[in-house]
């Protein structure tokens, strides 16, 4: 039996990111969890910028970024 030879082992990326949004209402930017399993809301006027949907988050205002 012949041997078999050493393969590159990929490791998978994550399906999650950390993200950059912008609250729509008061203009306040600030860091959330793509996947996040609580709603998010902004820290200056709370409205809601992210449901959890038990997955991927429902993001309901704008990304400026995608931080990796």
């Amino acid at each position: 039996m012949p041997k078999k030879k050493n393969k590159e082992v990929l490791i998978p990326q994550p399906q999650s990111r950390f993200l950059r949004v912008k609250c729509l209402n008061c203009g306040n930017q600030q860091i959330i969890f793509g996947c996040s399993a609580t709603d998010v809301e902004c820290l200056v006027c709370g409205k809601t910028l992210l449901q959890s949907t038990g997955g991927k988050a429902r993001i309901l205002t704008k990304i400026l970024e995608v931080l990796s």
